[in-house]
């Protein structure tokens, strides 16, 4: 269960580049013939865009720190969250060997740094770049929006409305549960900062590790008995999607607490995720035999206790977890599960009854951009993927302090999911006038 950063970067670094000066090529200097450094600026877009091989562009020893196939791979990535690559907009200076680069991709802006290696006929030796800023696309709409999500294969939803009742901009299967992917630690968030808010708990309150989950996170390396408080837990759990966090908190609140917070969130169905799982063992159980997940799915709440109990003892290396996922999406109705409408009434139910230092949590990792930050005046996000399934979940408050939600969620049982596809789907909607 994990979610990478919302904003990908390419990044190959043959040497630590030192800073230029930026400025802007003049007209009369465009006209001027380019220099090898421009020629292979240019050229990077065509690598960026599959037109052009790397093997044409970049020099052996870049190549061999980026094969060309993980070039290719990125590269797509970038592309799908961000559209082509169109022009170089800033090459500074632009001659010599290194310089500051700038390229405008069709939603996009990404700004890095390149250098080529004058004795290997100016082959491009280094390329990083270290921001992207979204950019509006012209006369997009919430139309054209909503369609390009029902293209997507497999199933779909979508809400981006004002958290207050207000008319949605964009609405696809708002009743409709998918499964969520670390999302579902939003509701162990709430039952904690919850019980925060009532006295029953204390954010400096100390937890002693006792579990172990897998990645994603840190804390699966961590030695048992280390002293945690409740605060670095729930910070771990949301900004790095930390497994290991999740099911100590889960351990600490007892599985009867969250699914009581669901349903008293609003949640249309709490019995779709009882019992409720830790990561470590939906680890397990979708790594199980077909027996096993055959059991899983024909039992009852109460006899899946049973298994969960079995499960407990076992303890499958981490290749053997990576195995069971490198085939693709497997047995998503394994996970955790929740529509747009439930979510946007736990974050409602969360605004009314958890402690205020919550959203800070939240807020940690906001997953946006620049242009997309300057926005809004507070953005809280929690996503999640798996194989097949993903779920993005942002709390957003407008520069008038009225709350808003956009939750994107995508399942395919029969391919991966593109998680850069929806990622920029999901700009482009954090971009229009609200």
């Amino acid at each position: 269960m994990r979610k990478g950063p919302f904003v990908l970067a390419l990044a190959a670094v043959l040497a630590i580049p030192e800073a230029a000066s930026a400025q802007s090529a003049s007209p009369a200097a465009e006209a001027e013939a380019q220099t090898p450094l421009q020629a292979r600026a240019g050229q990077v877009i065509g690598v960026i865009n599959g037109t052009i091989a790397p093997q044409e562009v970049f020099n052996e020893a870049f190549l061999k720190a980026v094969p060309p196939a993980q070039l290719k791979t990125v590269s797509a990535s970038l592309t799908a969250q961000f559209g082509a690559a169109v022009e170089v907009v800033l090459l500074a200076p632009r001659d010599g060997t290194r310089a500051v680069l700038h390229i405008r991709f069709e939603r996009g802006l990404a700004k890095g740094s390149v250098a080529i290696e004058p004795g290997e006929a100016n082959r491009v030796s280094e390329l990083l770049f270290t921001a992207f800023d979204s950019i509006a696309v012209a006369g997009d709409t919430p139309d054209k929006i909503a369609a390009d999500l029902a293209a997507l294969p497999g199933s779909v939803n979508a809400w981006f409305a004002p958290l207050d009742g207000g008319a949605p901009t964009v609405s696809i299967g708002a009743d409709k549960p998918l499964a969520l992917g670390s999302t579902f630690k939003l509701y162990v968030l709430a039952a904690l900062a919850e019980d925060v808010k009532a006295g029953r708990r204390q954010w400096s309150d100390v937890a002693v590790l006792t579990e172990r989950s897998y990645p994603s996170g840190q804390l699966q390396a961590w030695p048992r008995g280390v002293p945690l408080t409740l605060h670095t837990l729930a910070s771990l759990m949301i900004s790095i999607s930390d497994n290991t966090a999740t099911d100590e908190l889960i351990k600490v609140l007892g599985r009867d607490r969250i699914l009581k917070l669901m349903g008293d969130s609003g949640h249309s169905d709490p019995g779709a995720n009882n019992p409720f799982l830790t990561t470590r063992e939906l680890f397990i159980l979708k790594a199980s035999s077909d027996k096993i997940i055959g059991q899983w799915r024909s039992a009852t709440p109460a006899t899946r206790t049973g298994i969960q109990m079995a499960i407990a003892a076992e303890d499958p290396s981490l290749d053997q977890i990576n195995a069971a996922f490198a085939g693709g999406p497997k047995a998503l109705d394994i996970e955790w599960f929740a529509s747009p409408a439930d979510l946007a009434k736990l974050l409602a139910y969360m605004r009314r009854t958890a402690d205020p230092k919550v959203f800070e949590i939240m807020a940690i990792n906001p997953s946006a951009t620049p242009a997309i930050k300057a926005n809004w005046s507070y953005i809280g996000f929690k996503g999640g993927s798996e194989p097949g399934v993903i779920n993005l979940t942002w709390l957003l408050t407008d520069k008038a302090g009225r709350d808003h939600i956009l939750t994107l969620g995508w399942n395919n049982p029969a391919a991966v999911v593109d998680e850069g596809k929806l990622e920029a789907i999901a700009q482009r909607i954090l971009l229009l006038p609200h």
